[in-house]
């Protein structure tokens, strides 16, 4: 042992042995209880030889943990932080320290999933309804959701609800000519393929036109501040709905956009705290009057009541949600920004409504010292009314202006050939007024000038108060905030306590080194629109990046930008639509989509002004080929696109996947690949090799960005030479050199790269595994998902399986015989395993139901057998309902989940006893989990809908 080659111990200490959960001994074991002696041989089984790679896959080895850091801090360092004062709705911040370590870098919050179960989410849900609390308050308005990705795609969100819910004939919308640029550039995009015409103007031409809907900014580019109260009466008078892009810093000081009368407010939450990481991510907030809510895009947090009669949070109105409406629905977000939510809301708690006043007042101050001292020198404010920023007429100075202010480490905002922008934040100093004064020849004294006490018009002031929950004004020292965000977090079950089977959702491990450089601040201080010359570490990495994913899809181009998997979605759409259109095909129209498809491509499909056709399948779940060839040829004019999702979600590789690629390519159509699914190809096939022509790449499942209770994510596209000119481009900052082929393309995004802070995740992963590891990864997926199935199919019934009789990396459990038998659902299993510790599998989806397990590769043997151990339990308790032990009406399934509450009950007036409700098995006394409340009434909760914070006497409390 002691001389082992330094090649070998080395080898047993790359990263890939601690990311994959099963060491050699229990693949082995696990193979044994497949019948099988190798991976190679459940690999022949489980993935069709025609689709198999020839080769590696193309990456380099695996690099050690510290080298892997080594070389991202090198990246870093080239990157270099200025003061940027460019404002665009992006700004600096100090995130509290007592947040930033005990949720940004806890993984006690960031690798929870969307809280599908609420009864064991009730700690993150409580921070979203504080930002919606915090929403609904600084905007004025009844109702608030849980966040969206960027301030740009709310604001598309704004318009397509505005044509939703307008009683307008029109079909156009008006767009503020103050409104920020990148907003403009994805609200182009979006209303082309929506069919809307834009019409651009000032704010006081909006009532001229006969439009469905108005975005107006306030404050505005420029900074200007006015009350839009008539503008917004005039559009009313119109049937015209009226959203106000606003900044919510800004409204700690103004009116609100509610008193105002809009319809709709949105922006970005990014200044409360969060970093300005080249872009992202940032949580946006939307907000919409009462009467709107069944209209709202993206998730809604809503209290209802408990089995118990306990106030309860979950997600309000799913019925509007995409997996369920499809085509039909609302939006297509999926994966939104709740992370960043909740860290924004916890922002608000931390310095309650005096401390944000405080905040926005020196902002202000600020700006107002800078606007007297460019005043008293003779310059000209071409910002009338302003919060925190101002354009300056600059003349024949503004190019050497701004140079000079760039070699001084000041990064200003070009407004034209004849005037400088700036923008002051939280982060801003007195330091910074006299560096300013010193540019610009300014011979006077900040503190001795001679200012107004306001900027800002009288007339727009807020007069009414803000945050008066008690949430917002009781956690003033650091230790009632530390305890205020354990308690939270003992409400949640997360990656931390145990296994999280979501079919489709990929919970796998994040690594703690993966998430150190998001703190770096060469990576989180940089603006998103800082010159490139400051970002090279930035554009190293993600170039790197990009390399990495040709590599591993096959195709020879990538576009970061898109920021959730249902906007990568969209963006390969519109790719595709962009394709047909230089080719002169508008006409086609026709997006054909499996009923195997993930849940959000019939909505993305729809957002593209695509009509969707439904391809059935057949009795093993693979897409029916004689349905896909009629409909194909029966649109073959029309066709402009198939979305696939591969393997498909019934969890199979189809053998056929080809010949259903060139079915659709003869007929002139494009195949859309969906990535959900992406982890259990890596090293055995590729995108790009089963025929398709674009994919996205949820980073947030296969490649470790942490989901964070619902977001961030990443949803990067990968795509064929033939699409690469079509690929989103950037209005302020484009996406490649001045000679790229997609030059002129509009953004699907705020930013040009998406959320680019959180790429250092998938960057860090994908070094440290190396192409072997990453092959590694998906075969023990596979062969984890495989040992399930084999050992509880004789318990549940597995739906779907390949020609040979295995399974991909995630399975389908049928549970409707059991239901049938004994009245027990699949959403009492789900409830049940929050006894046992665990999180349900996904739920009644692709097939209503069923449960859907996917283990990933990150969980051991251990933790599958105790999941084993727990669904053989739970059958046996269904069998004693079956057999008439217990009633079908009163039992611990239909009791489940199990609080606190009910084992201390004076009466205990149940047909089986307290252990059996709470400690089911010896493992479970040993690491239990409480879920705080018990089973939620979910139909309650939509009858009598309720958005805000929880009760004071309710609330998580001192």
């Amino acid at each position: 042992m002691l001389n082992l080659p330094l090649a070998v111990l080395e080898r047993r200490d790359e990263f890939m042995h601690r990311h994959i959960g099963p060491d050699e001994d229990e693949v082995a074991s696990m193979l044994a209880a497949l019948g099988l002696d190798s991976l190679d041989q459940l690999m022949n089984e489980a993935v069709p030889a025609g689709i198999r790679l020839a080769a590696p896959l193309p990456l380099g080895p695996p690099v050690p943990e510290q080298e892997a850091l080594a070389r991202l801090r090198a990246m870093a360092a080239k990157n270099r932080v200025q003061r940027s004062l460019i404002g665009l709705g992006y700004y600096g911040t100090y995130l509290p320290k007592v947040i930033l370590r005990n949720v940004l870098e806890n993984p006690g919050w960031y690798t929870a999933y969307t809280p599908y179960q609420a009864e064991i989410a009730q700690g993150r849900l409580e921070a979203l309804s504080n930002w919606q609390q915090m929403v609904i308050d600084l905007s004025g308005l009844e109702l608030a959701n849980a966040s969206l990705l960027d301030e740009a795609t709310a604001a598309a969100e704004a318009m397509s609800m505005a044509r939703r819910v307008s009683a307008s004939p029109s079909r156009a919308f008006f767009v503020d000519a103050g409104v920020f640029p990148q907003t403009q550039d994805v609200l182009k995009t979006r209303a082309k393929y929506f069919g809307f015409d834009l019409i651009f103007g000032a704010p006081e031409e909006a009532g001229k036109h006969a439009v469905f809907g108005a975005l107006l900014q306030y404050p505005d580019r420029h900074g200007e501040v006015r009350d839009l109260t008539g503008i917004i009466a005039g559009l009313k008078s119109r049937d015209a709905i009226t959203a106000v892009a606003t900044d919510l810093m800004a409204l700690v000081l103004l009116k609100s956009p509610g008193a105002m009368g809009a319809d709709i407010a949105l922006g970005s939450a990014q200044r409360f705290g969060l970093p300005l990481g080249f872009g992202g991510p940032h949580a946006a907030f939307f907000a919409v009057r009462d009467e709107y809510k069944r209209a709202v895009p993206g998730r809604i947090i809503g209290v209802s009541i408990d089995a118990r009669g306990k106030p309860a949070l979950r997600m309000a109105l799913q019925t509007r949600e995409q997996h369920i409406r499809r085509e039909k629905a609302t939006s297509n977000i999926c994966t939104s920004q709740v992370l960043l939510a909740n860290l924004a809301g916890l922002y608000a708690v931390w310095h309650g409504p005096e401390g944000l006043r405080s905040i926005a007042l020196r902002i202000h101050r600020l700006a107002a010292l800078f606007a007297a001292g460019m005043q008293a020198a003779g310059y000209s404010l071409l910002t009338r009314y302003y919060f925190d920023t101002l354009d300056i007429a600059t003349g024949d100075r503004t190019a050497s202006l701004h140079a000079a202010a760039g070699d001084l480490g000041y990064n200003l905002r070009r407004v034209s050939e004849n005037a400088l922008g700036v923008s002051f934040d939280e982060t801003s100093s007195r330091e910074d007024l006299a560096a300013l004064f010193q540019l610009f020849g300014v011979a006077a004294d900040p503190e001795a000038l001679d200012i107004p006490a306001s900027g800002l018009p009288a007339d727009s002031l807020r007069s009414d108060p803000i945050l008066r929950h008690p949430v917002f004004n009781r956690h003033r020292t650091e230790h009632k905030m530390l305890r205020y965000l354990k308690r939270l977090q003992n409400r949640d079950l997360a990656l931390d306590h145990s296994m999280i089977p979501l079919g489709s959702c990929t919970m796998k491990l994040t690594a703690t080194s993966e998430m150190l450089a998001l703190g770096w601040p060469e990576f989180a201080d940089l603006h998103p629109y800082a010159p490139r010359e400051q970002a090279l570490g930035y554009l190293e990495m993600m170039n790197g990046l990009a390399g990495h994913l040709r590599a591993i899809t096959g195709f020879p181009a990538i576009s970061l930008q898109p920021n959730s998997g249902a906007l990568g979605e969209y963006a390969g759409l519109v790719l595709i639509r962009r394709y047909h259109e230089a080719r002169g095909e508008t006409h086609r129209d026709v997006c054909l989509i499996p009923r195997s498809a993930h849940g959000t491509n019939p909505a993305s499909a729809a957002m593209c002004g695509l009509q969707v056709v439904t391809v059935d399948c057949d009795e093993r779940g693979n897409i029916d080929i004689s349905d896909l060839e009629a409909k194909a040829g029966q649109y073959r004019d029309r066709l402009a696109a198939l979305m696939i999702t591969y393997p498909s979600t019934h969890g199979v590789f189809e053998a056929a996947v080809k010949e259903i690629c060139a079915a659709v390519h003869r007929r002139g159509g494009q195949v859309y690949m969906d990535g959900a699914n992406l982890n259990a190809q890596l090293g055995l096939t590729s995108p790009a090799a089963l025929g398709a022509d674009v994919c996205h790449i949820n980073l947030h499942k296969t490649f470790c960005i942490p989901h964070g209770g619902g977001g961030p994510g990443m949803g990067p596209i990968a795509l064929a030479s033939h699409l690469a000119p079509y690929m989103p481009d950037h209005a302020i900052q484009p996406t490649g050199a001045s000679d790229r082929p997609n030059a002129g393309q509009g953004a699907v995004a705020a930013t040009p790269y998406g959320s680019p802070s959180i790429l250092t995740i998938s960057w860090m992963y994908i070094t440290m595994m190396g192409g072997a590891g990453l092959a590694r990864a998906t075969r023990v997926a596979i062969l984890n998902a495989n040992y399930l199935a084999t050992r509880l199919a004789p318990l549940y019934p597995v739906l779907y399986t390949g020609e040979r009789g295995r399974v991909a990396h995630e399975c389908i459990f049928d549970i409707r015989p059991i239901k049938a038998a004994s009245g027990i659902g699949e959403v009492d299993i789900a409830k049940r395993l929050m006894d046992y510790g665990f999180h349900a599998p996904t739920v009644s989806f692709p097939v209503p139901g069923t449960l859907m397990v996917e283990p990933t590769e990150s969980e051991s043997k251990d933790e599958l057998d105790r999941f084993v151990a727990a669904l053989s339990r739970i059958r046996e308790e269904i069998d004693q309902v079956e057999r008439g032990v217990w009633p079908a009406d009163d039992n611990p399934l239909k009791r489940a989940p199990h609080t606190q509450a009910d084992v201390i009950d004076a009466e205990w007036n149940r047909p089986y006893n307290r252990e059996e409700a709470v400690f089911p098995l010896a493992y479970v006394r040993e690491n239990k989990f409480w879920p705080s409340v018990n089973r939620i009434d979910e139909v309650y909760g939509d009858r009598h809908l309720c958005f805000g914070c929880l009760p004071a006497s309710e609330a998580s409390s001192d």
